[in-house]
């Protein structure tokens, strides 16, 4: 039996009264991760953690890969593999899929989105979404968990919100309250249970490469060269290529369809973000399931929704059509830029 999340859109109203407590008519909904609505010292320190570390190994990348020669195809094919698997649990899985409902899967891809998703390091599932719905809910305006624009439309406000939509608001220490954005989730239990274990992926997912890496070599070098690169340096440009949608995707870009916000369309951000980038016809129609609809827009994420549609693994998927399309355009196709 299928099983598709609640659609939330950019206008919807709350799905449920806030705090996490019980839905109408109903009982208590279980917690969906560990800590209350506000994160706890540990949780900080972790998240620095998994942001720093990282960071500085993508800062040694460029100089051990072109001046020591510290790269190898092993590494670099490792590196990708992780990379896209990760990118497209989250492009596909938690965000088009949990979040807005893009379309209905079959219970195992359900659970495999959920995993995928959470190897990309960004945060147990059920928290992801319920921040997601709620940017959405308020999308550049008050409320809004990480809009650029938070701070006003100076130019030094500006670089503050920039600064904020892609790293400050992960330190805020009030939480989306899960409850109120994705009880729909909290409701599932393996689903749920997934998001529990976001600990255990995150040592799957760190894990993994090195392992690889020393069997197909046997040696510790391998194992530790495909670490550096298949994992820290990996998570950190997932990290930051998936941060830039909320920041630079809401600061800068084209704009050819009609939004509430400021979301634009950042070309060179479209192969890495998995097609994510394609950010204004997102914000102007949340559940299509594909974000790059004009010509020439790369979009390896729908393009994969595509394939699990014609295997049956997922089905009524929300596909433009050509005047749904038209119908969102902020101006004449003629001259949209």
């Amino acid at each position: 039996m299928s099983t598709s999340p609640e659609v939330i859109e950019d206008s919807a109203p709350d799905p449920a009264p806030s705090g996490g407590g019980p839905l109408p008519g109903g009982n208590p909904l279980p917690a969906a991760t560990l800590g209350g609505e506000k994160k706890r010292s540990v949780e900080q320190l972790a998240l620095l953690l998994f942001i720093f570390v990282p960071f500085v190994a993508l800062v040694a990348a460029i100089p051990l890969a072109w001046r020591w020669g510290g790269i190898s195809w092993l590494d670099l094919a490792l590196m990708a593999a992780m990379y896209f698997i990760g990118c497209h649990g989250i492009t596909i899985g938690f965000h088009r899929y949990f979040t807005h409902g893009s379309f209905k899967a079959k219970r195992p891809l359900r659970i495999v989105l959920a995993v995928m998703g959470s190897l990309a390091v960004e945060g147990p599932v059920v928290r992801w979404v319920a921040d997601h719905r709620k940017h959405h809910k308020f999308s550049d305006a008050e409320g809004d968990p990480h809009s650029p624009w938070r701070f006003g439309e100076t130019l030094p406000a500006l670089m503050k919100g920039l600064w904020w939509a892609h790293i400050g608001w992960l330190f805020d220490e009030e939480q989306t309250p899960q409850g109120k954005y994705a009880p729909d989730l909290i409701k599932d239990s393996a689903i749920r249970t997934v998001s529990r274990q976001f600990a255990l992926w995150t040592v799957v997912s760190l894990l993994v490469p090195p392992l690889v890496g020393g069997l197909a070599t046997w040696s510790w070098t391998g194992a530790f060269t495909a670490f550096f690169w298949g994992s820290l340096v990996r998570v950190a440009l997932l990290h930051h290529v998936t941060w830039s949608i909320n920041s630079i995707c809401h600061a800068v870009g084209k704009r050819p369809f009609k939004s509430r916000d400021r979301s634009g369309n950042v070309w060179w951000l479209a192969i890495l973000s998995c097609g994510e980038s394609w950010h204004n016809l997102h914000h102007a129609d949340p559940t299509c399931a594909r974000h790059g609809v004009l010509r020439g827009q790369l979009d390896s994420s729908a393009r994969l929704i595509r394939w699990f549609e014609r295997f049956g693994w997922a089905h009524d998927v929300r596909w433009p059509s050509a005047s749904r399309i038209r119908s969102k355009r902020a101006v004449a196709p003629s001259s949209a830029a």
